[in-house]
């Protein structure tokens, strides 16, 4: 029988690194192999307890949550040719905001591991101990949440610093002041989605399928950030530590992709289960898991990607209007824009 409970301790074990994560005189979390390969951290273990999982889950004839990145399909903005626009004609300010806005929110992630949460077994009919989310208080979203912000007080930077790393490989110290992220474009209040449960284990359902969301939509703006750092005509004396930016992304979508895996992992075993409502009944994990994954995936690819490219679109029109020729780069921008983001004077 293959292991499917694991302790706190072997979660969180690290591959046996040949060598630290240091760049750009920073200690990052993870690691290099003997062949130069980067390893995320806290994966030895972890990474093999999501596949026996995994494989416990298709023996009960279930399977990972269908969904990836390609549901989000609402509009963009910037897109990588309005990014690459900007820059070549010298307006970097929206591009430099980028990095340093990911890497806070990306810090905004620790709160995983500094939360306490319900658990799932109190209203779960089914012995969830031999599966993810048995222990999702035994290690899971503590690894999660340091993956994203680090261990500050051991001086190892976790994805909020590998994107400040990022951005000043490629930019001066100082190159545009410090900026902070917006507010958030919240979700229309429309009273509860699962109001058969106690109120605290709806709120971790919908932080787990609002998290998956956020990271496919991570992982979308991730690869485009990779793009425009891997043009060849742009950071032109700098293209070395332009590539340098853009590995340190690529090893942060390495890390993303155990967290990807793990969330599809969770709602996967929850449609499978039946939970405990609050008259006394059960309700099923299935029903859970599709009506609330219904609304939000309409509200992330109908709703919000509009109204944020409409908000993002008047920061940029701010930052151009700081150049000389603003009116014509203006102009160029959004005639690069998604048809239904251009004001009516530039359609």
């Amino acid at each position: 029988m293959p292991q499917l409970k694991f302790s706190r301790d072997e979660l969180l074990q690290h591959h046996d690194f040949a060598a630290p994560h240091v760049a750009n005189g920073q200690r990052l979390h993870g690691g290099f192999d003997a062949h130069g390969s980067y390893v995320p951290p806290r994966a030895d273990t972890r990474v093999k307890a999501i596949d026996a999982w995994t494989a416990a889950l298709r023996q009960r004839g279930g399977d990972l949550f269908d969904a990836d990145s390609s549901l989000l399909t609402g509009v963009q903005l910037p897109t990588v040719a309005q990014q690459q626009y900007l820059l070549r004609h010298g307006v970097s300010k929206p591009f430099y905001n980028s990095l340093t806005i990911t890497g806070k929110i990306e810090g905004r992630g620790r709160l995983l591991a500094d939360m306490d949460f319900p658990d799932l077994q109190d209203i779960i009919v089914e012995d969830i101990s031999g599966m993810a989310l048995g222990h999702l208080n035994g290690g899971l979203l503590w690894a999660h949440g340091i993956d994203e912000g680090g261990e500050p007080d051991k001086g190892i930077g976790g994805h909020d610093v590998m994107w400040f790393v990022a951005r000043d490989l490629v930019f001066d110290a100082g190159s545009h002041p410090d900026v902070e992220p917006p507010e958030n474009i919240a979700r229309p209040e429309s009273g509860r989605y699962i109001a058969e449960i106690a109120p605290q284990y709806e709120g971790l359902l919908s932080l787990l399928m609002n998290l998956l969301i956020i990271e496919f939509r991570a992982e979308i703006g991730f690869a485009n950030t990779q793009a425009v750092l891997r043009t060849e005509d742009l950071f032109s004396s700098r293209r070395d530590r332009a590539e340098q930016a853009a590995e340190m992304v690529g090893r942060i979508r390495t890390d993303e992709e155990i967290h990807v895996l793990s969330l599809r992992l969770y709602l996967g075993e929850l449609r499978e289960l039946n939970l405990k409502t609050l008259d006394g009944g059960t309700l099923s994990g299935a029903v859970v898991i599709d009506r609330f994954w219904q609304g939000l995936v309409h509200w992330a690819t109908a709703e919000q990607p509009l109204l944020a490219a409409q908000a993002q679109r008047e920061v940029i029109a701010g930052h151009i209007a700081e150049h000389p020729d603003s009116d014509a780069i203006l102009r160029g921008f959004d005639a690069l824009s998604d048809p239904q983001l251009r004001p009516a004077a530039a359609g």
